[in-house]
Order: structure tokens, then sequence, then C-alpha cells
């Protein structure tokens, strides 16, 4: 058969020969067909090499049924040429090499036939490569617009930057805009009316002023921000903070410099484990007060007879205009105790809140009692009413005659004499403070959750005392951070999410002062932590601006970061709280719309769940105001929160709940709101009054459903509690992590104290 096909058709020839020996199985020698050798002529034709131009193309690339049906045809050649091999004659072994090397030649064929499956080769590109490129960047565009989203209505601002004031400018405004979004609706002109009463002078001065504060505020840069948030070393009016003070390992004071320093002892680093301070004094004689705080004087009575003094601990660095946490108080009264006899009282405080008192009267602590380093609470020490002589001679007769060893027990008198030196030593432990006195052990005190050695940063000598030295040692020489914006942990954990749009079912205002930036982290790290978990709950701070201009600076900073502070634009100032609560009231009905609105300040700790839990008993659609309801209370006329009768003529205030933590159902929100646009509400310096003020009027016109509960604990914390006052962030930490062990809590015992 004589093949004179060109060469573009030589591929087709050869597999129609192999085809036609396949299907009639001639006797033709494969190893013939390997080397090229040409078959003899059989009863079927080549296709003719005269075909049509278009055809030939079609053939040069052929399809891939084509190629499919040759792989099949390869399968049935194969089996062929192992049938000829065995037909044929000649060397079996040659033949097996052959046919496994032809085998493997067909083999990889059959891969490259198997690699021009992809459509992408395979199809047909005409146009050439310049045509081949251009599909293939269109193709890459079509599946680009078609993942992308909608283009939006404006073209987005070209990120250029132009040097020069213009972009100042612009860079100011963009600031202003974003502080801007933090501000109250509040309109606190609307408060300058005659129904403020002796308020109206003050709130005029509080919002010019703190309308100066903010537009300040809002004018400063990044670079004078950043200047005026860092504390310069030359301290001094405008120039930050003061340098730190070093951290001597000893002081020493003489009675000249302690009275020219107050009878104040600065600790710049707080105790450390194994500081101690000795005080060397003498008490005063007593003398007459009508209205002791340590006992209760009936009308008639004679005045009481008192001499006591007090060393305490306190943490003078917590937050400036605020008493400082008194983070020990060891107060020996000699006399004028209620209970008439000598005591020593040992207790803490945070914010006006007292602990529970530790009182020593005497009496050696019980065996089963818990030491502190080994060491008792209480030291004995010789009463009026006890059978000392006649017990302890007896006991020592008896045991010389039964020959028992005697065992030397002293009983003391009472450590302090009024006009008679004494040394106190007062020293901290493993597990709590220790005082000793003239070289014994009378007292320990246990540390309180809350109250850590590094806070105690001074040591306050007050009462009837005359003292003529002090000497600390063992101090601490690193110095702590005590600057209170350095509590803030700028972690996207703690940011606010965005508000929702849909109304929620609580919107929960806190409120705050500018200084107390570990107050707001502490609540951002525990309980506000579920309201951020929840869709239906809202919380924010509401913080008026401060008088120092780098506590502002910072807060800025705090409020642009976590997303939760809304800024009530006036100076603050304790008598005009009220302003915002009134604040929270708009925010809850305007903003977000909540069913309820929930008012706190920035040291209560909420049980969110419990407070869900007891709104939904409420029957829908009732007025509520909840909380832990004050009932025909009286205005104190006299001590350091007198109201004259300017500020309140009435006797008695109107049922009120405790500030710490209340609820109040939307429609008394919105009726305060709208009183407030019509100026029609009146105002008085304690906000939880004026809010029972305002509920009690809402009540002529709808009834209200007062629900008092004594869970919402306004001095402290209780079992079982709903809210718990007067937690420092310490304490909070304490109580968040019990809630999270799902055993609620309190860290320290609720207690008030006059």
């Amino acid at each position: 058969m004589a093949i004179s096909c060109s060469n573009h058709n030589s591929f087709h020839s050869k597999a129609a020969v192999w085809q036609h020996l396949i299907n009639n199985q001639s006797p033709v020698s494969a190893i013939d067909l390997a080397v090229g050798g040409r078959p003899a002529p059989s009863s079927f034709s080549l296709p003719s090499c005269s075909s049509p131009p278009a055809l030939a193309a079609r053939r040069s690339s052929p399809t891939r049924r084509e190629r499919r049906s040759w792989g099949v045809r390869f399968f049935f050649f194969l089996a062929a040429m192992r049938r000829a091999a065995w037909v044929g004659g000649g060397s079996i072994t040659f033949r097996r090499r052959v046919m496994e090397g032809l085998a493997a030649v067909l083999l990889l064929y059959a891969l490259v036939v198997l690699a021009l499956e992809s459509p992408l080769v395979s199809a047909p590109l005409p146009g050439g490569a310049a045509a081949v490129a251009r599909k293939l960047h269109l193709s890459a565009a079509g599946a680009v617009a078609r993942s992308a989203p909608a283009r939006p209505a404006k073209e987005p601002r070209p990120a250029v930057v132009v040097a020069g004031p213009s972009a100042r400018a612009r860079g100011r405004d963009r600031d202003r805009d974003r502080l801007s979004r933090f501000a109250t609706g509040l309109d606190l002109r609307l408060l300058d009316t005659a129904r403020s009463g002796p308020l109206r002078g003050q709130i005029a001065d509080a919002v010019a002023a703190g309308a100066r504060v903010f537009a300040e505020l809002e004018g400063l840069d990044g670079a004078n921000a950043t200047t005026l948030a860092t504390p310069s070393g030359g301290g001094g009016e405008g120039g930050g903070e003061p340098p730190p003070a070093r951290c001597p390992q000893s002081i020493t004071l003489s009675a000249e410099e302690l009275r020219a320093r107050g009878r104040v002892v600065e600790l710049p680093c707080g105790l450390a484990l194994g500081s101690h301070v000795t005080v060397a004094a003498t008490p005063r004689a007593p003398h007459e007060e009508r209205d002791p705080a340590i006992a209760v004087i009936r009308d008639g009575e004679a005045p009481a007879i008192v001499s006591q003094f007090m060393v305490e601990l306190q943490g003078l660095r917590a937050v400036d205009g605020e008493d400082p946490p008194r983070v020990l108080h060891f107060n020996p009264r000699l006399r004028g105790d209620w209970s008439g006899r000598p005591v020593i009282e040992q207790n803490t405080c945070y914010r006006m809140n007292w602990g529970t008192a530790h009182r020593c009267e005497g009496w050696r602590s019980r065996p089963d009692e818990e030491t502190v380093d080994g060491l008792v609470k209480c030291e004995k020490w010789i009463r009026d009413d006890d059978e000392h002589s006649i017990k302890s001679k007896t006991a020592w007769w008896l045991n010389r005659l039964i020959g028992q060893k005697k065992e030397v027990n002293l009983d003391w008198p009472f450590p302090f004499v009024e006009g008679q030196l004494f040394v106190l030593t007062l020293s901290a432990g493993l597990e709590g403070y220790h005082v000793s006195v003239d070289g014994r052990h009378v007292t320990s005190f246990p540390y309180r959750t809350g109250f850590v050695l590094e806070d105690a940063t001074g040591l306050f000598l007050n009462g009837d005392l005359d003292v003529h030295s002090v000497v600390a040692g063992s101090l601490p020489t690193t110095h702590p951070s005590f600057a209170p914006q350095n509590y803030l942990e700028f972690s996207t954990v703690w940011q606010a999410l965005p508000l929702p749009d849909e109304p929620v079912e609580i919107f929960i205002g806190i409120l705050s002062s500018a200084n107390h930036f570990a107050e707001r982290m502490g609540v951002r790290k525990t309980w506000m932590s579920a309201v951020r978990k929840s869709p239906n709950m809202v919380a924010r701070f509401f913080v008026a601006l401060h008088g120092r201009k780098e506590v502002n600076v910072e807060l800025k900073k705090e409020a642009d970061f976590f997303g939760d502070i809304v800024f009530v634009p006036f100076l603050d100032n304790y008598d005009l709280v009220v302003m915002k609560t009134l604040a929270i009231c708009e925010y809850g009905v305007n903003v977000v719309s909540a069913k309820y609105v929930m008012k706190c300040d920035d040291d209560t700790f909420v049980r969110v769940d419990s407070v869900i839990t007891e709104i939904k008993k409420v029957p829908s659609g009732r007025s509520l105001y909840m909380g832990s309801i004050n009932i025909q209370h009286r205005p104190l006329r006299h001590g350091k929160w007198a109201v004259t009768y300017e500020e309140w003529p009435e006797e008695v205030y109107p049922a009120y709940a405790n500030g710490p933590g209340y609820i109040l159902s939307s429609d008394i929100a919105d009726f305060i709101m709208s009183e407030f646009t019509k100026q029609g509400l009146t105002l008085f310096k304690m906000e939880d009054v004026s809010m029972g003020l305002w509920v009690e009027q809402f009540n002529r016109t709808r009834p209200v459903e007062y629900i008092h509960s004594s869970k919402f604990c306004p001095y402290g914390c209780t079992d079982d509690y709903y809210t718990a006052h007067y937690q420092s962030p310490r304490l909070m930490l304490c109580m968040w992590q019990k809630l999270l062990e799902g055993r609620p809590g309190c860290c320290n015992s609720c207690s008030s104290r006059s």
C-alpha cells in the first residue's frame, strides 16, 4: 500500500492503517509498522489528500471526539500487536522487548492526548496571539465585574495629601465632627429657667464653661493632643503632671515636719511585703463632744467624754477631688465608744462606704477563728468586768499543788493610756497587717479584696494624739504607675458595638466622672461584657468635662477608641449630676428607643441577667419605677450633706429610688423629656430625689408601679444582689469571676456607717 499524503496527513494515514489491521486482523508484523515499514496492499483505501482547505485545517486540530476514539484504537492495536507477535515467527524475547518499548512510547502518547483535553488549550482561537491575550483579559474582567459590589453613588475621595493650612483645617474639621458624635443631644440651655431654683446660676456657669472647654477640645489636632496628654518633666501650670517622686527605702519625720505636712506622711511608692511604719506618740486627755461619731447622745443627756485617734493607710493618688480610700483604718477608742469600754476598731473604706468593722474589745480571738500569718486577730487585755485576779491566783495555787508546770501567760492592760508615750509599729505581712504596741502584738487585720499594698500611698494621723516622730522602713524602691489613665487597655475586645437598628429592651446609662478611667475600665471588663453580647441591650457612660485640660484630652482618646462615652458638655459639678440623668433619659428615648431605661454609677456592679428577669415579671404596658425605694425620708439639715430650706422647703422627700441603680419604663423617660423641652421640670441637686419628684408628677396622670427591692443595694453588696454599690475595679473583677463560675456573691459585705 502506497501512502502519498503530505506530512500533515501522515498522522491520519497511520491511524487508518492501524484501524484496518485491527478490524481485519491482518498478519502484519508489528516490527514492520514500528520501524516505519509499509504493509502489503489490502482492500481498504485511505482518505484522499486532495481534501478541501477547511477540512485540512480542521484535521490539523483534531476534535475531542477523534482523540477519544484514538485512545480506544490504541488499546485494540496493542492487543493486535501482541497477537501478531505470537503468530509471527522470530525470537519471542526480542519481540517482547520491542513490544514493551512500543508500549512505553504509546503510553507517553496517551498521556499527551489526555493533557490536550483542556478546553482552553484545545479550543480553536483564531486571530493570532493578540486575539488570544485580548480574550483572556476580557474574561478575567468579566469575572471581577460579576463578583464586585455595586458601585457607590459618589466617586471616592482620592487619597491625596495636600500640604498647607487647608489640610490641617480639614483634619481639625474631621476631628470636630468625630467628637461631636459622642455629645448628648440634650439642649442644656433649656435648664436656664426659674424651676431650676438655686441651681440656675450654677447651671448657667457650668454650661458656659463646658461649652468653651468642649470647643477647645474639638479644636485640638493630634499633635497638640499628644503634647497635652504626655506629662512633661517641668510640672507646674501647662506643663502636665509633675515628675514622679523617687522611691526612698525609708522615711523619717519629726514632730515639726509632720505638723507642717498636715500630719500626713507620703509614701510615694506605697508599701510592699515586709514594709513597716513606726509611730511614737502620746494620747491626749479626753474632751467633751455633743455629737460624737462613735456614740449616741439622746436629747437631754450630758455630752460624751471622748478620747480616740486614728492611724490610717490611705490611697492618696486615687482620684483627684474625692476622699481617698482607706486601705486600713486603725482606730483605738480610749473613751467614748458606745460600748462604754476601751476598744480598737479596724476597717476599710471606699468612697465613703465602710466595710464590716473588726472590733477588739479585750477578749482574745477564739481558737477556731482564722489567724493572720499565724497571729490572732485580737489579743487579750485586762477588762474591768473580768475576774482576772481571782482566777489567776486560784489556777496558780492548783498548779503548784498538783505539780504541773506553770504556764507563763501574762495579761496586759489596754495598750493606750492618756498622757503616756507609746510606740506603735504597723507591719505588712503575707496575709495582712500586724500592729504591735511597745513590742507586744495587739491586733492583726487580714487584707481585704480590692485593697492592695501599693495603693497605700500615705499615712494619716488624726484625733486626740500628739505625734513625736514617724519612721517608715523597708519601702519599695521601684515606682509603680499611679496615673489613672494607665488602667485603660486599648483592646478591641472592649470596644462598643454599633447601635442596633431596632429598639432594644433596656438601655443602661452609667454616670461617670472624667478622671474615673480605672472605674470605666473595670465596668467594661466585667458586667458590661454581658451587655455587649446581647442585641437587646445597650450601655453607655455619661461624662461631663473636667477642669484640667490633660484629663479631657485623655478622655477624648478613650471616647474615640472605645465608642461608649457620651459627653454632657458642662464643667462637672457634684450638685449638677442631675443633668447627666436627663442626658440618660434623652439617649434612651431618642437614640436607642429602649423599652426600659436604667441608671447606675461607675462603681455599681450590675447583674444584668437578674435585672432582666425582674423586669420581665412586670406585665407589659405598665409604667415601672424599680429600685431600692425610700419612703418618707427627711432631708438632713446639718452636716456635710445638709440641705437648706431654700433648696428643699418640704419636710419630707417624695418616694424615690436610691441613685446607685434604678429602672424606669420608657413612657416615664419620654414624659421627662417632654417636660424638659417645655421647661417644666423642677431640679434638685440630688438626682435620685429629682427622679422621684418627676415620677410622682407622672403618677398624677397615669398610675406607676413602684417596685422596691433591697437587692438593689445602695451601701455595698448583699447576698443575691441585683446591683452592688461602692465596688472598686478590683472588687468588680472578683465579683465577675464569681459570676462566671456560677456562684454569684460579694467580695465585700454590705455595710453602712455614719
